[in-house]
């Protein structure tokens, strides 16, 4: 059964931040991070951990996003792992 794990590193978001700034009025603003642990075989989304630069993101707000996205999935979060 395949499984996912998501990192995205300070540089890309640096890079995306940059694209960002050519449209007037929009910011980006890191307010934390962590990974996701995707099974789509068993249709489960798990959030956990923090970003050594930019700290735990508030994991419950990632899952709320994601159950939009993904409604028929299992989504958890925990404070657990890096």
């Amino acid at each position: 059964m395949p499984r996912y794990f998501i990192y995205i590193p300070a540089d890309i978001f640096d890079e995306v931040e940059e694209q960002i700034k050519k449209y007037a009025g929009l910011k980006a603003k890191c307010v934390g991070g962590g990974r996701i642990e995707h099974d789509p075989d068993e249709k489960t989304i798990k959030v956990y951990g923090y970003s050594q630069g930019f700290g735990k993101a508030d994991h419950q707000v990632s899952v709320e996003l994601l159950k939009k996205k993904y409604p028929a999935y299992n989504i958890t979060w925990s404070d657990e792992g890096y």
